[in-house]
């Protein structure tokens, strides 16, 4: 069954600038810009200022839409509301080192936008990872064996997170065993990271 109209909003906060044009979302706040591409979705984005409160606020419709096309209302907010949170709060993804024998040992270059882990299950083999645009990573100063990333855009930290995780897979071996590898440990704001 169709539905004739279903739409939500949400609200913009204060010190973020949110700019629609043909799909393409772009929101500016104190940590920088990012953008997204919503055009494969068939929904009607548009700005609206509350009369009440005259707060600015994003409006989603989807005009005649199936179940699927109202749930993706809801997805595209999501993905907006990421893309404040990254440009006000930043995102930060912290790593855990986990090995039985082997101590993994990681260099970090001086521009913090690559790693190189070594002696991965005493393996010889240097496992070089480049972080994707906009993110970088730091060694950290409390916590042994911990890595810190940061960056913006939620969807590329986490990628990052990822890329460094699959490049240190136990092969050939019993994985329930073998839990050597480089775990995503917490996920939080740099805002709130700090403390």
């Amino acid at each position: 069954m169709k539905t004739i109209l279903s739409s939500e909003t949400m609200d913009i906060p204060d010190g973020v600038t949110v700019k629609v044009k043909a799909k393409v979302i772009e929101v500016e706040g104190p940590r920088g810009k990012l953008t997204r591409n919503f055009k494969h979705l068939n929904l009607d984005f548009e700005l609206i200022t509350d009369e009440s409160s005259g707060k600015k606020k994003l409006k989603i419709e989807a005009w005649f839409g199936t179940r699927k096309t109202s749930a993706a209302i809801r997805t595209a907010l999501s993905h907006v509301d990421n893309l404040i949170t990254g440009v006000t709060k930043g995102y930060r993804y912290k790593m855990r080192f986990v090995y039985a024998h082997f101590p993994i040992n990681a260099s970090i270059p001086n521009s913090n936008n690559a790693i190189e882990i070594r002696n991965f299950l005493g393996e010889k083999r240097v496992r070089k990872v480049e972080m994707l645009d906009g993110v970088t990573i730091t060694r950290s100063e409390k916590v042994k064996d911990e890595l810190v990333l940061d960056g913006n855009d939620i969807e590329l930290v986490s990628r990052s997170a990822a890329l460094i995780n699959q490049k240190c897979h136990v092969k050939d071996k019993d994985i329930r065993k073998f839990l050597d590898g480089i775990y995503v440990s917490e996920r939080s704001t740099i805002a709130t990271g700090d403390d």
